[in-house]
Parts: structure tokens; C-alpha cells; sequence
């Protein structure tokens, strides 16, 4: 079998990128790092402030102000990308909530909340950018488009019914994709963080094994991104487990997520976690 030959890497400071959720936690930071390599760098959250705080004076900076679940308020922003960039080199998808159903307590609103945000926030960004993502084909460049789901998308625990299946979902909606544009001359590409310092994750009242910074998150998705890693997944020692745990025969994961249950789980933690 042939091997897939590389696609050169753009060079420094040339890329015209869009990211999503770029106010807080792993956002903010590749935003930080995406600025100061010199990319052109389209920034998306809700509270244009709060884009501003993160740009600062970056010239390279270009906020766009933008609800992701919704899907017309997403064309408009891809409408104004493109008439600044005429095109994008890159995507990523990284604006997402998360929260968690108590004691088996099914709340729909809640899990309708998470999945607006995971995964058809992702889905309109996806219809948004991929005409602008052709016409950067069009132009010689080699798109990529890259999505943050998450690890818990490999193993089903207890209390995250609603995070980790809208993650699950945005994971296989983008490895199918993958499939339709890999003839389209488009990259695609997954991140599945394990656990991540963020302010997302402070509230978070369990364990979370191997954190690691906002910041080094970022320096691990770029590398992975430069390289067109379709899975990008960290810390590996973490997430391989996971992925290990997630093929294990259906009693034996049932045995271990039963054992995570908590005995007395409150419920009065459903309050949403902030959304980028």
C-alpha cells in the first residue's frame, strides 16, 4: 500500500484561520499562539469583549461575534471571514459547553442545551466555512478542518450521558466527513483533550488524572494540527487508557463505569457550566 505523502507545511505567519470559542480555557490559548505566530486569525465567541480582552492590540485579529447554535448568525459570520480572508486555510471548531445529568435524572432541556452547543454548533460552523474552505483549495492551499471533541467520547461514565454522547456524536459526524472530502482535497482532524485546566473544568467536583495547562493543550493541538493528525489525543497516557477501556467487551466496561458511580449525588449541580 502506498504511503500517504505529507502535504507541505504552510509557512509561518501565512494561514487564514477561523476558531471558534476563543474566549476561555483552550481557545484563549490557541488564540494566544495562533496571534503570535502571525496567522490572520478570525475570533469567535459571543461577548465581543471578551474577544477583545484576548486579542489585545493584534493587528492580525479579526473579531467576529457569533451565537454557534445558531445557524444563520453562523453564515453571517462565515459572510464577513470571507469578505476580509476570501477564503480559509484553517478551522477549528473548539466552542462547546458541559453539563451533567445527577443520579440517572433525565433532564432533556439539558442535554438539547449541550448538544446546540457540541455538536449542531459545530455542524453550523461546518456548513459556514466549507465553501470558504473550497475556495482556499481553489487558491493552492490545503484546508484543514479541525473540531474539539473530547475523551470521554471513547468510554461511556456515569453523569455525562449528555456531554459525552454530543462529543461521541461530533466525533463520528467529523470521521465521516473525513470520508467525503478526502477527494475534495480537505483534511480532517478530531482533538480529544483529556483532562484540561480550563475554567470549564474548575467546577468540575471529581478527580481529573493528568490535567494539563490551557497552554499546553494549545502547544499540542498545533503541533498536531501542523502535522494533519487526524486524531490529536492527550495527555497519551491518559487517553490511551480510555481508548483501551472503551474496547473492552460491553460487561467489562459496564463493571468499570458502575464502579464510578457516586452513591449520593446531589441535585442541585445541574447549573450550566459557561459556553464560549
Amino acid at each position: 500500500m502506498a504511503r500517504r505523502k505529507p502535504h507541505p507545511t504552510p509557512t509561518k505567519g501565512s494561514l487564514r484561520i477561523w476558531l471558534t470559542g476563543a474566549t476561555s480555557g483552550i481557545g484563549a490559548a490557541l488564540a494566544r499562539h495562533l496571534l503570535a505566530e502571525g496567522h490572520r486569525v478570525a475570533l469567535s465567541a459571543r461577548r465581543e469583549e471578551a474577544l477583545q480582552a484576548v486579542a489585545g492590540d493584534a493587528g492580525n485579529a479579526l473579531l467576529v461575534p457569533v451565537d454557534v447554535t445558531r445557524r444563520d448568525a453562523m453564515a453571517e459570520a462565515a459572510q464577513r471571514i470571507d469578505t476580509a480572508f476570501d477564503g480559509l486555510d484553517m478551522v477549528i471548531l473548539n466552542a462547546g459547553t458541559c453539563e451533567y445529568l445527577e443520579g440517572g435524572r433525565v433532564d432533556a432541556a439539558l442535554v438539547e442545551r449541550v448538544f446546540a452547543a457540541n455538536l449542531f454548533g459545530a455542524v453550523n460552523g461546518i456548513e459556514a466555512a466549507l465553501p470558504l474552505l473550497h475556495r482556499a483549495r481553489e487558491q493552492g492551499s490545503r484546508p484543514l478542518l479541525a473540531a474539539t471533541s473530547s475523551a470521554s467520547a471513547f468510554f461511556a461514565m456515569p453523569r455525562a450521558e449528555a456531554y459525552g454522547a454530543s462529543k461521541a456524536a461530533l466525533s463520528y459526524f467529523m470521521e465521516s466527513l473525513r470520508l467525503d472530502l478526502a477527494h475534495q482535497g480537505i483534511d480532517v482532524s478530531v482533538i480529544h483533550p483529556g483532562f484540561v485546566k480550563t475554567p470549564m473544568t474548575e467546577r468540575n467536583d471529581f478527580p481529573m488524572p493528568m490535567a494539563v495547562s490551557a497552554e499546553k493543550a494549545a502547544t499540542l493541538i498545533i503541533e498536531g494540527l501542523a502535522a494533519r493528525r487526524r486524531d490529536i489525543h492527550f495527555p497519551r497516557r491518559l487517553t490511551w487508557v480510555i481508548k483501551l477501556l472503551g474496547a473492552l467487551p460491553l460487561s467489562a466496561r459496564t463493571a468499570i463505569g458502575k464502579r464510578l458511580v457516586r452513591r449520593h449525588d446531589s441535585a442541585d449541580r445541574n447549573t450550566p457550566e459557561p459556553r464560549q
